[in-house]
């Protein structure tokens, strides 16, 4: 079955070049110029991927309540916003919000495909039955690989999917610093140093909520970060 891409966004002409460079490349396609438009879809199935604009016709930031939404009906559904708001603040935000990856409209239609193949390569990888090896076991924490799932004190942390990984390549290398670029290598997503910075942060937060002393992620300021039993 193919997969479904979704995308929000309110220009007709850029709606219709990405659903038919999605198309091409073999997904199925489902477009939505606003947020209730796409909620009222979402209801009833979800997408396995959704691509996002922020501003949304009336709602200048549609696209950032319409991720918020999203979050709360699922952990692990892939999120993208792509838009032409190319502030560190915006980028910032929607990645606070659960977003995986934040992308700008000026990204080459073969650049924006290459970055979603990857990011359900990613999925697949995941979804591969776990071998004893593939489940992580660091002190309070669990990754399961099979269910996507991360446990700390027996208690699920509802982390998104680049998140998952990072902590993943933090915890595979126990006291090890990763810097960055390894990070993102782990994570086969490209992005900058305040966008890991966000999602370290947002990482810590999530823990936090279950274990307020919480201090497995290290930041080795200079160097990159670390996991630590």
């Amino acid at each position: 079955m193919k997969r479904l891409v979704a995308i929000v966004e309110d220009e007709v002409a850029i709606r219709d070049n990405y659903a038919a460079a999605f198309a091409r490349e073999g997904y199925a396609v489902k477009s939505y110029a606003n947020r209730a438009q796409a909620l009222s879809a979402f209801a009833a199935r979800l997408p396995d991927l959704a691509v996002i604009d922020i501003s949304l016709e009336d709602e200048p930031e549609g696209g950032f309540e319409l991720c918020r939404q999203l979050r709360s009906l699922s952990a692990e559904l892939p999120i993208i916003f792509l838009t032409a708001r190319d502030s560190e603040l915006d980028a910032v935000s929607g990645l606070r919000l659960g977003a995986d990856d934040f992308l700008t409209k000026d990204l080459s239609l073969p650049h924006l495909i290459a970055r979603v193949n990857a990011l359900f390569r990613r999925i697949d990888a995941l979804r591969k039955p776990a071998a004893a090896n593939d489940t992580v076991r660091r002190g309070a924490l669990t990754l399961d690989a099979e269910r996507m799932q991360a446990h700390w004190q027996g208690q699920v942390v509802l982390l998104s999917l680049t998140e998952f990984w990072i902590v993943h390549a933090l915890a595979r290398h126990l006291g090890h610093v990763r810097n960055r670029q390894q990070l993102m290598d782990a994570a086969n997503v490209v992005l900058d140093d305040n966008t890991i910075t966000s999602h370290v942060k947002r990482i810590r937060r999530k823990f936090q909520a279950l274990d307020p002393k919480f201090d497995a992620l290290q930041t080795v300021y200079g160097m990159g970060y670390r996991w630590v039993e």
